[in-house]
């Protein structure tokens, strides 16, 4: 019943970057320069027109830690220390377990990296569980957060801003001589882009180590168990589909990882804090954006994208 539901759109914003052919709105995202891609996921910047007293409402949702930079926009997050509350800066964002609501008053700009699970670890980082759901300053992971600022010009171009945040990365990188993530998180989020509904024995067994060694990496390089690292690819997968950012020929295969339609509808009220027809029915412009970078980084994670390709929804 949910693949009929055509996603809203909250016509008040302008995303410079343009829209799906549904309508979604899109950021500037793409792959990490090749000797990157151990540890960065992606790159994503985004630019919005909106009216100065329009209140935008929405959410994140990310199975990755982040350093976002908001370079125009008043923005508040509630998170699992409280609210927080900030126009220009940069944060260092750990993964979600769950929806955050996001306000953002006016146009904004926002610019980031996303990391790969494990980076964190080998680039001397924070324990990711200590800031799952949490947003920081980005001196956390040694990049200090006025220097971020300093370097990102608000009137340049998308890619300009993306190289910079690159050169941060690669100089932290060869300054400590960081290794590359253990390949048991990167083998298994691989198994969470592919098959999500896999159990934890088998993930053990395809990631060639016994299942309590596995718990073990996943915790410390994704911030929680891995059945929870699961469930959540799975809901971040539907929701995808439903804002309209996913591979509509894998439509399928994602309402089957659910066991009916009562266990779909529990799964999304319990992370994301409303119904399948909701989220559907309901502008989520930057939850959308966020579900869109994600998608295009498991599509080409699993080779069925080439980086620069045209995206199934575009």
């Amino acid at each position: 019943m949910y693949h009929k539901v055509r996603p809203a759109i909250d016509h008040a914003i302008a995303p410079e970057q343009g829209v799906t052919r549904g309508g979604q709105p899109l950021s500037y995202n793409r792959a990490p320069a090749p000797e990157l891609a151990p540890w960065v996921a992606g790159l994503y910047a985004t630019k919005v027109a909106a009216p100065a007293d329009y209140t935008l409402q929405c959410g994140l949702f990310s199975d990755a830690a982040f350093l976002r930079v908001q370079l125009a926009g008043l923005w508040e997050a509630e998170t699992a220390a409280g609210r927080i509350e900030a126009g220009n800066a940069a944060m260092f964002f750990g993964p979600h377990s769950r929806h955050m609501p996001i306000r953002v008053t006016g146009s904004f700009i926002s610019v980031g990296i996303a990391f790969r699970p494990g980076a964190c670890t080998a680039l001397r980082g924070p324990r990711i569980g200590d800031h799952l759901d949490r947003l920081v300053p980005t001196d956390v992971i040694a990049m200090p957060s006025d220097e971020i600022l300093a370097r990102l010009e608000p009137h340049a171009e998308p890619e300009e801003w993306l190289l910079v945040l690159e050169a941060m990365v690669r100089q932290r990188i060869e300054a400590i001589g960081a290794p590359v993530p253990d390949p048991v998180s990167a083998r298994f989020e691989e198994i969470s882009y592919r098959d999500p509904g896999m159990t934890i024995a088998d993930a053990a067994i395809v990631c060639g180590v016994e299942r309590r060694k596995l718990e073990r990496v996943v915790n410390r390089d994704f911030g929680m168990a891995p059945k929870q690292v699961l469930r959540r690819a799975r809901a971040l997968d539907m929701a995808s589909y439903l804002r309209g950012v996913a591979d509509r020929n894998e439509a399928d295969e994602m309402a089957l990882r659910y066991y009916d339609e009562s266990h779909l509808i529990h799964e999304f009220q319990e992370l994301f804090g409303m119904s399948p027809r909701q989220l559907a029915r309901t502008p989520q412009p930057i939850l959308t954006l966020t579900l869109e970078m994600r998608q295009a980084r498991r599509l080409e994670a699993l080779h069925r994208l080439e980086p620069g390709q045209i995206r199934p929804w575009e």
